[in-house]
């Protein structure tokens, strides 16, 4: 799909009515990028937060909603040696849920994605990702998005965001059973229904 092609979806999905900027300035930015295949568009936090993105999100016409105990996840930022591009709109490359990291934790996983070139999905661009390609989020086939963490002090939470389809449990309620999710998970631990989502790699503004 070709960056105006996806700019159409973010656009459909609502990205210029929570950003303020218009579709025209939108497309001037994507008529910058360079033509990489199988890429996607990313948003950049500075023009949408997370949790600005996340209600545009649906799932059989279900909105997307932040779990309510995560009060803090503006805080959640790119991790160390991951730098995002210095554009609003910018190229997430070969995006890839990481099925076969199902059951492995974070911490067990992004030496590995280090390891084999790629770079972990911030939740800004796990977002970006599923506005463009919704059938990228499944039952049972989802991700965290490792890229994003929370720093305290020295260290990092243990938390680590991650997005996937409420069974409309606890505080979720309900109403919300069937919505996309953005929530969160232990760093340590293992789950078998969500993969750990990473890209090939980021491309900037072609300047």
């Amino acid at each position: 799909m070709s960056p105006t092609r996806q700019l159409h979806r973010l656009l459909e999905a609502g990205l210029a009515d929570i950003t303020g900027s218009s579709a025209a300035e939108l497309a001037a930015c994507v008529a910058m990028l360079p033509d990489e295949p199988r890429s996607v568009l990313a948003v950049h936090p500075a023009l949408a937060t997370a949790r600005q993105l996340a209600p545009l999100l649906r799932y059989r016409h279900k909105p997307g909603f932040v779990v309510d105990d995560m009060v803090d996840l503006e805080q959640f930022v790119p991790i160390g040696g991951l730098a995002l591009p210095d554009s609003p709109l910018y190229l997430v490359c070969e995006p890839d849920r990481g099925d076969d990291m199902r059951n492995w934790s974070p911490n067990e996983a992004l030496p590995v994605i280090h390891e084999r070139g790629r770079t972990p999905l911030t939740v800004n661009e796990g977002i970006s990702w599923l506005l463009q390609e919704p059938k990228a989020l499944e039952p049972n086939h989802c991700f965290m998005t490792i890229g994003s963490r929370r720093p305290t002090g020295s260290a990092l939470d243990a938390r680590t965001p991650a997005i996937w389809i409420s069974g409309g449990t606890g505080r979720d309620g309900t109403a919300r059973r069937g919505a996309p999710k953005i929530g969160w998970c232990w760093a340590g631990n293992r789950h078998t229904w969500l993969g750990i989502a990473s890209a090939r790699h980021r491309a900037p503004f072609d300047r």
